[in-house]
């Protein structure tokens, strides 16, 4: 028998009034809702979290459980591992406060894990600048080399059980590339989706247009490539990312 599969979305904001709207009602959207909704703040100093609580009567009228939590933490993934800890659904993912979802995703990670069942899934991805559509980030899975090139994290959708070994580590804008490498490196069941199932603006932490933040990162991809046990080659995807990144924004 098949197995049903849940899915918990989990939101970080932090003063991010001029988007998050976008970001809550592409969840509100779906054409097959999610279970819950967390919205974990960052104790933010504008309108974010009265905007999220405006919403709440619309998620109850669906069904769906839905908190907004504003307290300090200790940056982004600090707030994903709080709503992680959170979270109730087979599948948990994790939509940046602006960037927002289609109104398929829920529908097509469901139907996905149903068919295939995965300890992680990811799909391609819209790139988006100045509100403008600049292309498509497409997901793909190499067996014998990892590259963020290849992975969208707006996209990836990854089961609970999977969150109770694998949590952020807290201490870098790369937390996400440690997580990934480890489920890489430990094996675990990966399944792509050739179709955008997220849009992602340009212009976060990760996306910074100086060549010191770019040398910066290089070096801290690199570091974390090789506290993996991955090899000496990494170094030059690390420099490649950060040169394309900083040509892109």
């Amino acid at each position: 028998m098949k197995r049903q599969a849940t899915v918990s979305v989990i939101t970080a904001s932090y003063n991010s009034e001029a988007t998050i709207r976008q970001t809550i009602e592409s969840v509100l959207n779906q054409t097959v809702p999610c279970k819950e909704y967390f919205i974990i703040d960052g104790q933010s100093g504008d309108q974010t979290v009265e905007i999220a609580r405006s919403y709440a009567p619309q998620f109850a009228e669906k069904g769906i459980d839905y908190a907004v939590i504003s307290e300090p933490d200790r940056g982004i993934y600090d707030a994903m591992n709080k709503g992680i800890r959170l979270a109730s659904g087979t599948l948990v993912g994790l939509l940046n406060s602006d960037d927002w979802y289609e109104s398929l995703a829920v529908e097509t990670v469901q139907k996905t894990y149903e068919e295939n069942e995965f300890d992680m899934m990811y799909a391609d991805l819209r790139m988006i600048r100045e509100e403008k559509p600049i292309g498509i980030k497409r997901a793909r899975l190499r067996r014998h080399y990892i590259t963020t090139r290849d992975w969208n994290h707006p996209t990836t959708f990854i089961t609970k059980e999977m969150y109770r070994i694998y949590q952020y580590p807290c201490q870098s804008v790369y937390d996400d590339l440690d997580v990934l490498l480890k489920i890489r490196k430990d094996r675990r069941r990966v399944v792509i989706v050739n179709q955008v199932l997220a849009n992602y603006r340009l212009g976060g932490a990760s996306n910074k247009k100086t060549w010191k933040d770019a040398w910066k990162r290089m070096r801290l991809k690199y570091r974390i490539y090789r506290e993996n046990g991955y090899s000496r080659f990494y170094l030059l995807e690390a420099v490649f990312m950060e040169i394309g990144k900083y040509l892109l924004t």
